[in-house]
């Protein structure tokens, strides 16, 4: 089994889409075993985006991540990186094969629903980032 880190974002859980995107993890066979609701400072999503602070869309995406309540989760599932990043599709909604969660609830590439780790060093970080150890079931 694998863990990897996954966000329903401000712009999915504001539309009312939280409900659905869970019944969707829990319908293509992840295991929840970390769940909060918060909402992250400004200074939180730099830190936890701080990867892309020399990009140009940096102060575009904290501002967005930090602009409303997100669910953050640890997911479990057999190459669950792998697994939930085809659940989400590709990062522009309007690239997204159909079915797949950013293609249905994303509106662009900028508030795309959704958020996964790419790799396994990512999703350590990122769920180290967001849980304790105690906090995972």
């Amino acid at each position: 089994m694998e863990r990897t880190f996954a966000i329903i974002k401000p712009d999915a859980f504001a539309a009312g889409f939280a409900g659905k995107i869970l019944a969707r993890i829990y319908a293509e066979g992840f295991k929840v075993v970390g769940l909060k609701k918060l909402y992250l400072s400004k200074v939180e999503a730099e830190g936890f985006y701080a990867v892309h602070k020399e990009r140009p869309f940096f102060g575009e995406l904290t501002d967005f991540m930090s602009s409303g309540p997100c669910i953050v989760m640890a997911l479990e599932a057999e190459n669950a990186i792998l697994k939930w990043r085809d659940l989400m599709g590709a990062t522009n909604p309007a690239e997204a094969a159909e079915g797949t969660l950013r293609k249905e609830f994303g509106s662009s590439i900028g508030e795309n629903a959704t958020h996964g780790s790419d790799a396994p060093e990512t999703a350590a970080f990122e769920l180290g980032y967001f849980f304790n150890g105690l906090e995972l079931l």
